[in-house]
């Protein structure tokens, strides 16, 4: 397993890969800070905002969700991204759909010109650029690589990097696997495959199944997933590998993306749901 996680404990795995050249970006450029989107528990959101502390960046949330704009300070991911300084935008799901558009900054008194503003995910150019960092020349030894997929920034990163011999295999997070379109919006590589098997019926969705694999493989190894992407990754890996899906004797790296941090505030989702809590 490569970890990392252990890059930072908020700013982690590929957070930091995807924030790395955009916060440089913002300072070359001497733009006022950087604006960004996402939902309640979001790990983007919470990185960006430590990021921006750090590097005394100014940044700014669009969080989807006007209902938590009374409440976001009993959740523990936007507390903490208030507390680094982030000025967080609560925006209800029709008014989030238009942040791809001007209207959004428009109604908000926001002048995009005067900031960077990074996509949901944190994926663009830049990103693409720090998450080919994430393969180094002792990685060589691999048959494959395997991730976790959101948004399908940090695998176009690590398809561009990987070697000839090396496949790549998606675990996406959510349903579908219409993160194809952006890799091949960055990449022209077709060394990899993305597998929706083990979405666990959808983004952030988890069962009593995930939340077992993810206590007992922490048990076990001492490594703690995240319940939104390297779990379900993990549980795939192991799957495949049980079902004969991996050549024999091939060599596998798995890539822990981080996003740690977000556990506590999904124990208060699955405690108000009367199920059993993750092991941290």
């Amino acid at each position: 397993m490569l970890r990392e996680d252990r890059i930072h404990p908020i700013i982690s795995g590929n957070k930091f890969r995807k924030l790395k050249y955009n916060l440089q970006y913002v300072l070359q450029k001497k733009l006022e800070g950087l604006i960004t989107f996402g939902g309640a528990y979001s790990n983007h959101i919470a990185a960006t905002a430590a990021a921006g502390q750090l590097m005394k960046i100014k940044t700014i949330g669009i969080i989807r969700g006007a209902e938590l704009k009374d409440s976001y300070a009993t959740n523990s991911t936007l507390k903490f991204a208030s507390q680094c300084g982030m000025k967080l935008h609560f925006v209800d799901r029709a008014a989030y759909k238009l942040k791809d558009t001007a209207q959004l900054f428009d109604d908000l008194a926001v002048s995009p010109k005067k900031y960077h503003v990074l996509p949901e995910g944190g994926t663009n150019e830049l990103a693409i650029k720090g998450c080919e960092e994430i393969l180094q020349p002792q990685d060589a030894q691999y048959d494959y690589i395997c991730a976790s997929v959101g948004t399908g920034g940090t695998i176009a990163g690590l398809i561009n990097a990987a070697l000839p011999h090396q496949q790549l295999i998606g675990f996406s997070a959510l349903k579908g696997n219409f993160q194809k379109k952006t890799i091949e919006e960055f990449s022209e590589k077709n060394n990899y495959t993305i597998t929706d098997a083990y979405s666990f019926g959808g983004y952030a969705k988890i069962d009593r199944e995930l939340i077992r694999f993810m206590n007992e493989f922490k048990k076990n190894t001492g490594i703690q997933l995240d319940p939104i992407y390297t779990a379900k990754m993990m549980y795939g890996i192991i799957d495949q590998i049980k079902n004969g899906l991996f050549s024999e004797n091939s060599c596998i790296l798995a890539v822990h993306t981080g996003g740690l941090q977000g556990i506590t505030g999904m124990n208060t989702v699955l405690k108000n749901k009367n199920l059993p809590q993750i092991e941290s």
